[in-house]
């Protein structure tokens, strides 16, 4: 073979290469998965689509944190994601955003925006010693990717609000065009990500979704499903199935219409055992989760 044709047949594989690569997605690599994996006991069911977390309130609340709730053990957290965490401000036509990030702001491999619930702020989605320390972990999980997490302030989930947070997506995607990037939303939230998925302009700047303990309906994902038009958007719904404030009953009857409407449509439903409105947060396996969205982006 000559040095003209070796180096070809070089060039040709590094493009498949690339192009693989490419196609797969980002994967986040482990992190703390020994004390952040689905307790023992959870299962999957509809060819797992579903999880079913066993959760244990003695064992995943009063068992992680030193003080319940409010402070998660040490050997929960990591903090080296500090050193490269910063606010920051967006100006838009509605005014201007408050938002934090951790990570590669230059080249993300793929982006997170979490949209935090009633009475929270863009410091929420950053506690690293709240919600059993999973906020740390996400944190963790997309700085060591070369990934880009990002919080913003939603305020009173306004119209002006949503508008907001879809300038923010949307400069983000503009920046970098060659990151997935994933909408997460919890609680009241959950209406910034639905509002996002129901406008066709604000779709296109996603690659995800998932939604903890969100007020999820019918006519919204309907919007999403008309706004997406051909594109399937990766859908995360978690849960607990003993919820007070949006009743788990409303969203595993959601999934399953979604299923039958739409058998291959790439959805994943979370239900947590007896968990209540908070425990979603607390609970979902994200290195899982993202990496499962990740890889339906071929």
């Amino acid at each position: 073979m000559t040095t003209i044709h070796r180096a070809g047949t070089v060039l040709l594989w590094l493009l498949v290469q690339c192009a693989s690569a490419a196609a797969d997605g980002p994967q986040l690599g482990p992190f703390k998965d020994a004390l952040f994996a689905y307790p023992p006991l959870t299962a999957t069911r509809d060819g797992g689509r579903v999880t079913d977390v066993a959760y244990e309130e003695m064992r995943d609340i009063n068992g992680r944190d030193e003080v319940p709730e409010r402070r998660v053990k040490r050997d929960y957290v990591d903090l080296a994601p500090l050193r490269r965490q910063e606010e920051a401000v967006l100006a838009t036509p509605d005014g201007a955003l408050k938002f934090m990030t951790v990570g590669e702001r230059a080249h993300p491999s793929a982006i997170l925006v979490f949209i935090h619930g009633r009475l929270g702020d863009r410091r929420l989605g950053m506690n690293d010693w709240t919600f059993g320390g999973n906020f740390n972990r996400l944190k963790n999980l997309m700085d060591r990717a070369g990934g880009l997490y990002v919080t913003a302030d939603a305020g009173d989930f306004s119209p002006a609000d949503q508008r907001r947070i879809e300038a923010l997506l949307h400069s983000l995607s503009t920046a970098s065009p060659q990151a997935p990037l994933v909408l997460a939303c919890g609680s009241m939230g959950g209406a910034i990500c639905w509002a996002a998925a129901g406008d066709p302009q604000a779709v296109e700047d996603l690659d995800g979704m998932v939604l903890l303990g969100a007020n999820n309906e019918r006519e919204a994902l309907q919007g999403l499903l008309r706004a997406a038009g051909d594109r399937e958007l990766p859908l995360v719904l978690a849960h607990g199935s003993a919820d007070s404030v949006f009743p788990a009953e409303k969203d595993e009857a959601l999934y399953a219409w979604l299923r039958k409407a739409h058998p291959g449509y790439p959805v994943r439903y979370v239900r947590v055992d007896g968990g209540g409105h908070g425990t979603p947060i607390r609970m979902i396996d994200w290195r899982e989760t993202l990496n499962w969205i990740f890889a339906q982006l071929k």
